[in-house]
């Protein structure tokens, strides 16, 4: 985000250590600004002011444990720093990493409705590395270029909740791959990062690209860019759920619109968005019950 044109001013927030990496960042050349501060004091300073704010809290993934693990202790963080937002800097677009997505993002929507400033259009869970997960993996079955073709992703960002539709591939691509081998990879991608790490950590640096990618398009889409397609897990009405994960057109307002569920997609795509609905709702349910329960 540092080397980002589009940023004047980087302010950095975590609990220890964060003024050396803020003076790491400061040595690059780019004209910028930036901060670090540590400790709960110091939080409404960092966020106020932000146009966007990315949210990487919370503890990693171990293995042998799935993102609803992770519940426990990331939902407390997750409504703290959404109180703090709503209060410094509530026309924020918050983009919202902290997982379990599913359960986090409908917390800090929740958490913000209370406080009467809520703008679903601006709280955005990130699964961007859904996407790049989906097209490199293809990339290397096609041996094409990584950039040759994007998969629309559904559902949520969780194991089989998250759903690419490859039968939005041009022509007869999908014929030319593994789609359920493919879709495994995509759902269980950060599986392998976390068993190949052998317990020291889950995906940090693809995740760390893959939020400075779609903060990027937030970013050109407020300063005005037009047609920037992402994908992103949100607050709308799909299937009977209050949150789903589809692309999106970003522009000046945040989210301007989403992109619906294609009719031409396969029998099995179908199935998969049936199977995942009601685990979508039922963690969505949970978030939204943590704040219930402890706003």
């Amino acid at each position: 985000m540092a080397s980002n044109p589009n940023v004047s001013r980087l302010s950095l927030y975590d609990i220890v250590r964060t003024p050396g990496v803020a003076v790491d960042l400061s040595h690059i050349d780019r004209k910028i600004k930036v901060e670090g501060y540590n400790g709960q004091d110091n939080l409404l300073k960092v966020l106020d002011g932000s146009d966007v704010v990315i949210i990487p809290a919370g503890v990693p993934r171990k293995p042998g444990m799935t993102r609803d693990d992770l519940f426990n202790t990331n939902a407390g963080i997750a409504m703290n720093l959404a109180k703090a937002c709503a209060t410094a800097c509530p026309k924020a677009c918050i983009l919202v990493i902290c997982n379990p997505v599913n359960s986090t993002v409908p917390i800090f929507s929740e958490t913000f409705k209370k406080m009467g400033v809520l703008d679903p259009r601006k709280i955005m869970g990130v699964t961007e590395l859904d996407t790049l997960r989906a097209r490199t993996f293809l990339a290397a079955e096609l041996d094409v270029d990584e950039n040759a073709y994007t998969v629309p992703i559904v559902g949520g960002h969780a194991g089989t909740t998250i759903i690419p539709l490859f039968s939005q591939l041009p022509g007869d691509l999908i014929e030319q791959i593994d789609v359920p081998a493919l879709t495994k990879r995509v759902q269980f991608g950060g599986d392998e990062v976390v068993v190949a790490k052998a317990g020291m950590g889950s995906a940090t640096l693809s995740m760390a690209y893959a939020g400075a990618t779609f903060a990027n398009s937030v970013l050109a889409g407020l300063k005005g860019e037009m047609n920037i397609i992402e994908q992103a897990y949100f607050q709308q009405d799909v299937l009977g759920c209050k949150f789903f994960a589809s692309q999106i057109e970003l522009g000046r307002n945040g989210i301007e619109r989403a992109l619906p569920i294609p009719k031409d997609i396969t029998v099995s795509e179908q199935k998969a968005i049936e199977k995942a609905v009601p685990v979508i709702q039922e963690q969505i349910a949970k978030g939204i019950k943590y704040v219930e329960q402890n706003f």
